[in-house]
């Protein structure tokens, strides 16, 4: 009787021993599975509130004032560096060349020669005149060729300022066309008109003609006017345009026979391109110092257009015929020069 209790009290106290490893067994998987899923979350980016994190807290300010300290020594200046600074070469002409840049010599040795290899010669304006009178004969071309002069100006003043293109006519002293230009007077007096009439004026006359020059019923090569006539020809200023009576182009005034004797023997040149003048000076028939004469009163007419203190006016001159070559010529003989009294002048008025 004994013994079968014992037997069964042996069988409950094993049956509760396996209960109890299997209750442990569940619990060590389901923490297992815990522990699992934390470490899981903290592989994928999560975090924990263990003593872990206060640490990386810590960690994470000392870098960012280690990060402020680095931007602080960044933002520091540097010390410039010493440089070697080479001095700035002068820039090289060819006046201090042993020959031009680009070409061979500065003169031809022999008698037959490329001349693109050498610089042009610049020539006396005598010389010039001549070689010119020799090309027409060995050519046989028209004896009454007109000669041209071609002036490249300086048109600069001043800052940034510049001389304005103009329009200017002269009196040569040795007229070469036989064409008398045709000369129409702007007045409205009486007195004034018999005097233009009587000092070879073509046409005379006041408002009334204004219509007929719009119609182009009447024309002429210049138009002169008296100082009160201007405002009332107005209408006229887009049809002549050039021509139109200006007092800086000396076409309006009082002295009503002097302009009448310049318009009507006068030669008239202007400003083209900017800065050049193209005109004739003669025929090639003509004698070399007639030439040299209009030559010098034209440079002469075209320097006071500008101040003498702003050096030379004239840059570069040139000479030809019709069918000639061209030939640089020397201008610095016709050049007005600067004076002792022109510098006192300046510096007072800059004073």
């Amino acid at each position: 009787m004994f013994g079968g209790l014992h037997g069964s009290g042996e069988h409950k106290h094993e049956r509760n021993i396996g209960e109890t490893n299997g209750m442990a067994a569940g619990v060590a998987g389901r923490l297992s599975r815990v522990f699992i899923g934390c470490h899981k979350h903290t592989l994928i980016g999560g975090y924990s509130n263990t003593g872990i994190s206060s640490l990386s807290k810590k960690h994470l300010a000392v870098r960012q004032f280690a990060a402020v300290n680095t931007r602080a020594a960044k933002t520091e200046k540097k010390e410039p560096k010493e440089e070697n600074v080479k001095p700035k070469s002068k820039s090289k002409t060819d006046l201090n060349r042993h020959k031009p840049y680009g070409l061979t010599a500065w003169e031809p040795v022999d008698d037959v020669y490329r001349i693109q290899y050498y610089p042009k010669k610049v020539h006396d304006i005598e010389t010039a005149i001549d070689m010119l009178k020799k090309f027409q004969q060995l050519d046989f071309t028209y004896t009454r060729q007109p000669v041209y002069i071609d002036l490249r100006l300086d048109m600069k003043l001043e800052k940034k300022k510049k001389v304005d293109p103009f329009v200017s006519i002269v009196h040569l002293p040795y007229a070469f066309t036989t064409t008398v230009s045709k000369v129409l007077v702007f007045t409205e007096s009486p007195e004034e008109a018999a005097v233009a009439q009587k000092h070879g004026a073509d046409i005379v006359g006041g408002t009334d003609l204004i219509q007929k020059i719009m119609d182009d019923e009447i024309q002429a090569d210049f138009y002169v006017s008296v100082p009160d006539m201007v405002s009332k020809l107005m209408p006229l200023k887009n049809k002549l345009r050039k021509k139109f009576p200006k007092s800086k182009r000396g076409s309006v005034g009082l002295n009503i026979p002097e302009m009448i004797e310049i318009f009507k023997t006068g030669h008239e040149y202007l400003v083209e391109r900017d800065c050049y003048i193209l005109t004739k000076v003669g025929t090639v028939d003509m004698p070399r110092e007639h030439i040299v004469a209009n030559v010098a009163t034209i440079i002469k007419d075209v320097c006071t257009h500008r101040p003498v203190e702003f050096g030379p006016f004239v840059e570069r001159a040139i000479i030809c015929s019709a069918t000639s070559e061209s030939l640089l010529f020397k201008v610095e003989p016709f050049l007005p020069q600067v004076t002792t009294e022109d510098n006192e002048e300046n510096e007072n008025v800059n004073n």
